[in-house]
């Protein structure tokens, strides 16, 4: 039979032991966000990761949307809303720690077409002939939607122009909408226009819509509150000041 030395013995139980051990979970958290915000969260969320070393990882949808996943107890950590009502009606249901403003955005109107911007005034291009589809995000579960519903009820353009309007999940399908030219203008984020594809097309900024107060929350049932706690704070930090007005959130 042979015999083992006693480091090899030593050895191997160290051996045994390191293998045995549980991996370390990755530092993270899980983060639904608003459509609207999905660049400008990259970059945010790459930053915060750089200074910190936890993770965050995005689900990215409409609002309503995630405040009906978060009501039936989806585990996201944070809540980062296109609105105030939503997250505001969480804290009443006790579901979420008192929630922040953490960006304020406005609605555009979008075309791929740059001589759809050749008018002064977006109530005239919208009404030209050419125009046959027009991308809207849901008004009833996107606020950047429900904006531009509004903006075109103050113009009192809604009911004749309803029967070309598009509707979308939300402002990011708005504006792939547009983008693909699968219709001809769409309502969208102004922060879609500081894109690539954004860059290539027009747009109006509607000063009819109402400014997006875009509010955030942490959830009282995360499993990651300290970390959960350390994004919200940077959100609102200088760094990230600057990286949100690169894509004209105020």
């Amino acid at each position: 039979m042979k015999k083992f030395s006693r480091k090899s013995i030593i050895a191997l139980i160290i051996s045994v032991l390191f293998f045995s051990l549980p991996v370390l979970a990755e530092e993270k958290i899980t983060a639904g966000v608003a459509a609207n915000y999905i660049q400008t969260f990259k970059e945010l969320s790459t930053a915060f990761e750089a200074k910190t070393g936890i993770k965050v990882e995005a689900t990215f949808t409409s609002s309503g949307t995630l405040y009906t996943q978060i009501s039936n107890g989806a585990p996201y950590d944070i809540f980062l809303s296109a609105d105030e009502e939503r997250p505001s009606r969480l804290f009443k249901e006790g579901l979420v720690e008192k929630p922040f403003t953490y960006a304020a955005g406005q609605v555009v109107l979008w075309s791929a077409k740059k001589d759809f911007c050749s008018s002064n005034d977006w109530t005239k291009a919208i009404k030209n002939e050419s125009i046959k589809k027009i991308a809207i995000a849901n008004p009833e579960t996107a606020p950047y939607g429900l904006a531009a519903m509004k903006a075109l009820q103050k113009a009192g353009l809604y009911d004749s122009l309803k029967p070309k309007l598009v509707n979308s999940q939300d402002i990011a399908q708005a504006f792939q909408y547009a983008s693909t030219e699968a219709v001809d203008a769409g309502f969208c984020a102004l922060s879609a226009v500081y894109s690539e594809k954004g860059k290539a097309g027009c747009y109006y900024k509607i000063k009819e819509a109402p400014s997006i107060v875009q509010s955030a929350c942490v959830l009282k049932s995360s499993k990651n509150l300290k970390n959960a706690q350390k994004f919200s704070a940077f959100l609102i930090s200088k760094e990230a000041v600057k990286i949100k007005e690169k894509y004209g959130y105020r």
